[in-house]
């Protein structure tokens, strides 16, 4: 079942930079999500490095999930 709503993870609540980031990195096709905490933390970074990627991606529109 999909759930756009609450991060996989943790429960907290999704916003649309943390779907197209999960998706940009983890899975295009995803109906399950993490939050941009929990996704640093699987990733091995910080939240800091994941905003920077959301930043480059919406400033540089080379990815249509940051449109």
């Amino acid at each position: 079942m999909s759930n756009y709503k609450t991060c996989r993870e943790c429960g907290g609540e999704l916003f649309a930079d943390d779907i197209a980031i999960h998706r940009k990195l983890i899975n295009r096709g995803a109906d399950e999500f993490f939050c941009i905490d929990c996704l640093a933390d699987k990733l091995g970074c910080t939240r800091p490095d994941i905003e920077r990627l959301i930043d480059h991606y919406r400033s540089t529109g080379s990815c249509t999930l940051f449109a």
